[in-house]
């Protein structure tokens, strides 16, 4: 049944099929591309571009870097940990062709964080930021990682521009914490000593692995989806097919204010416009929003890939309302639902209409987008090429259009499962290869998909996962914590906020400020709560679980159980 109704509800001329298997690997794409559009910009950052053709060479350097690591195999697992800089792409794509798997990994993370991700993945190696470097050195002995490789902010800059950067962060700002890592190479030194040796790319088959993306899936518990070179490929083709009719190829300067190791920018950036040859705008900061306003003002940018909360900032920013907007022709928007109200103002303000998506990290990441010039507000579009969903009852029964139902997704982009876990594999990931998302969904009568509620307990703070088993399990931890939970509330700025209930052992004294401490010790930024309440007891079932749904109507100001 779905098959045939997907049939008739694409606009005419779209692209319907794309073909998964044009390219056996990353690698393949990637060298077609420098090849294609060798002297174009790629990446920019910081003042300094990388043309595709440098691109090629600085990350087949790296790549011959790695192979001459020991103990250091195709199919291990290097974890990359940073910041939007030109290193990123470098190290990325080193990586894959030097046969090894990349385990994206967010700078931003605490030392608990860190180490349980290092170990879950049986990471080898490691690509971090000198900034985050005393965290490595903390956790590296409860980690397989053998191999280091620290780089500083200006690494990738003109020599006289790369003393300068690198000087300010780490004797002005003061921004690198002493460490001992002796083991450590510096990413200059791992270039120049890849450049004196013999490189031989890897010829991947299309279903290796070559992405761990961790998410907590529906349940919370990090998981990594194997995320393959055939499944990544065929997202970029069909990311392409989905923006084709308005943006070329090898003319485009694309702003990138979201983190790479986030699968939406890394999708977007690193893969779709590596493919078709365009530039990348790479903003380090986007909470920096004056920088970012300066940076832009610098540049003719035709695309801008962002999420709600960005948009809304910086329609409320005199300096970005004041720059050109006269060749931007596609703005995306992801991550978390887009406000309509958000969608105004950045088309009063830019003049350009926002498409919006839908994905999830198991499908790597995107779904379905809004057709270029058939954007239904409200919606998240139609399937991608090649992509089919359905919605089903809780008895597994597909439903007609026009009910609402849980979102099930086909398509060659779904991963090939969670890393090491066949059983929670098994709960999302069925014999013919359908992905349940745990997001209830309407798709209508004439094939638009529209969101109505998310996986029931995740917290979706400016587009980042939040899941409430990672805060409790984190918070019980604190001496005095009898019971606890966790829920998301509304907020303007971020989408939602965190808000805790504690309820405190017998006799124990707890504070605010205590609770907030250590959530901040052992917690990245955007999993930190916001609000902190404090009970006698929390609501439970019969058998003792805590009723988090009847809290967060409660926190929301709608009727229990609403």
């Amino acid at each position: 049944m779905i098959e045939t109704f997907w049939k008739d509800k694409y606009p005419a001329g779209a692209v319907r099929e794309i073909d998964p298997d044009r390219y056996p690997n990353i690698p393949a794409v990637l060298k077609a591309s420098c090849q294609r559009f060798a002297d174009r910009p790629a990446f920019s950052n910081l003042g300094h571009t990388l043309g595709y053709g440098e691109l090629y060479a600085l990350s087949g350097a790296f790549a011959a870097f790695l192979q001459g690591l020991e103990g250091l195999q195709p199919g291990d697992r290097i974890a990359i940990q940073l910041p939007n800089l030109l290193q990123y792409p470098v190290a990325v794509f080193g990586a894959l062709r030097a046969g090894l798997i990349v385990v994206n990994t967010n700078p931003l993370y605490t030392a608990r964080e860190m180490q349980q991700q290092f170990a879950d993945a049986g990471a080898k190696a490691l690509v971090c930021l000198a900034n985050k470097a005393h965290l490595v050195e903390e956790v590296l002995p409860q980690t397989g990682i053998r191999h280091v490789v620290v780089t500083e902010v200006g690494d990738l800059l003109p020599p006289l521009r790369r003393l300068l950067v690198n000087g300010v962060v780490r004797y002005v700002k003061r921004m690198v914490p002493a460490y001992q890592l002796p083991q450590a190479v510096t990413f200059t030194a791992a270039l120049a000593e890849g450049r004196g040796r013999p490189l031989r790319d890897i010829e991947a088959d299309p279903g290796d692995v070559a992405v761990l993306q961790y998410t907590g899936g529906t349940t919370g518990t990090p998981k990594g989806a194997m995320l393959t070179h055939r499944n990544l490929v065929a997202n970029m083709l069909q990311c392409r097919a989905l923006v084709g009719a308005v943006m070329g190829e090898g003319c485009e300067t694309l702003v990138a204010p979201l983190p790479l190791y986030h699968v939406y920018a890394f999708t977007l950036h690193c893969m779709a416009m590596m493919l078709t040859g365009n530039h990348n705008l790479l903003i380090s900061d986007p909470r920096d929003l004056p920088a970012m306003v300066r940076e832009l003002s610098k540049w003719r940018f035709t695309g801008f890939v962002g999420l709600n909360t960005l948009f809304a900032a910086l329609c409320h920013d005199e300096g970005f309302r004041g720059l050109d907007f006269s060749a931007l022709k596609l703005t995306l928007s992801g991550g978390m639902a887009l406000q309509q109200a958000t969608a105004e103002c950045w088309k009063a303000v830019t003049g350009c209409e926002i498409l919006e998506g839908y994905g999830l990290t198991e499908a790597s990441p995107v779904v379905s987008g809004n057709p270029c010039g058939h954007i239904r507000p409200g919606t998240i579009g139609l399937p991608l090429p090649s992509t089919l969903c359905k919605v089903l009852d809780e008895e597994g029964h597909e439903l007609p259009p026009g009910n609402s139902g849980e979102l099930w997704v086909k398509g060659p982009q779904v991963m090939k499962g969670y890393w090491q876990n066949p059983e929670a594999t098994d709960a999302v990931l069925d014999a013919e290869g359908w992905l349940r998302t745990g997001d209830v969904a309407v798709i209508e009568e004439d094939g638009y998909l529209r969101i109505v509620d998310r996986k029931k307990d995740m917290i979706l703070v400016s587009g980042f996962n939040v899941y409430p088993n990672e805060l409790e399990e984190v918070l019980a931890s604190l001496p005095g914590v009898l019971q606890c939970a966790a829920v998301g509330v509304p907020d303007e700025r971020t989408g939602e906020a965190i808000k805790l209930f504690v309820v405190a052992k017998p006799g124990a004294t707890l504070t605010t400020e205590q609770v907030m401490r250590h959530m901040h010790d052992n917690l990245t930024g955007y999993k930190r709560p916001k609000y902190i309440e404090f009970r006698d007891r929390l609501p439970t079932t019969n058998v003792g679980k805590i009723l988090r749904r009847e809290l967060r109507d409660e926190a929301r100001g709608k009727p229990v159980g609403a």
